[in-house]
């Protein structure tokens, strides 16, 4: 029983140091899938607690933005009260309902899931050479301060037999980019989907970003860039693949 107990905390304790923004950077053994393609042979990849998340669920529907829409419209016109603007001029009167509007919009990634996205653009291709997609505009709000982040996210990975089609890359970073975020959490997630739907050989995420919170307020400082990275699979592990990879996305 003793041993059982112990067996159990070191389990927890190792989960809880693997733990980075709410996801887990530990690697496992999946059966039947390496960095090399070969059928069988058990390699590393991101834990199953991460994987799962691009299966998740949607949080909010359509239906749930017609019902939310007053009360988010009414606070609104709490805070433009608590600043001291007038709401009965005429010029402001619809200010809370474009701004509730426009916060629905700026999050509509809790209304899809990357599932739908994928769909059918998942192709059985005879392709083993690295795939780029870079540059992808991006769009996102800060979750501390509720203002904006924007920048570019560049894509890559090495296919394992399969492909996806390129706009879904894209999508992929309009889903995790449309809801309140931090840049480092965002970064993880694009990568995780794309290795749990493709399970290449290896996946890289970088994302450069204006942090509005360090432009308006705070340091303010003008020309300030945020980089992310997140590798895994071979881009991890091998030098010479990660290598190829940020250099073809800066040229």
């Amino acid at each position: 029983m003793e041993r059982s107990k112990q067996k159990q905390m070191n389990e927890s304790e190792n989960e809880a140091d693997s733990a980075i923004n709410g996801h887990f950077d530990g690697r496992v053994k999946i059966p039947g899938w390496s960095a090399g393609g070969a059928a069988g042979t058990p390699s590393t990849a991101p834990s199953s607690s991460v994987m799962e998340s691009w299966r998740e669920e949607r949080t909010r529907s359509l239906e749930d933005n017609e019902l939310s829409l007053p009360s988010i419209a009414a606070a609104y016109t709490t805070i433009l009260r608590g600043l001291k603007k007038h709401t009965h001029r005429h010029s402001p009167k619809k200010t809370p309902w474009r701004a509730a509007t426009a916060m629905q919009f700026f999050t509509k990634g809790y209304q899809e899931k990357i599932i739908d996205v994928l769909n059918d653009a998942i192709f059985d291709e005879d392709h083993d050479e690295m795939v780029i997609v870079k540059d992808i505009d991006m769009f996102s709000m800060c979750e501390h301060h509720l203002v904006p982040i924007f920048g570019r996210v560049h894509i890559g990975y090495l296919p394992n037999k399969r492909v996806l089609g390129l706009s879904k890359l894209a999508r992929i970073v309009e889903i995790y980019s449309r809801r309140l975020q931090v840049q480092e959490r965002l970064t993880k997630q694009i990568a995780v989907a794309i290795t749990e739907a493709l399970q290449p050989a290896g996946v890289g995420v970088v994302v450069e970003a204006t942090h509005m919170c360090m432009v308006m307020r705070g340091v303010q400082k003008m020309n300030s860039k945020t980089v992310t990275s997140t590798m895994l699979g071979v881009f991890r592990e091998d030098p010479k693949t990660r290598d190829e990879f940020l250099t073809l996305i800066r040229s």
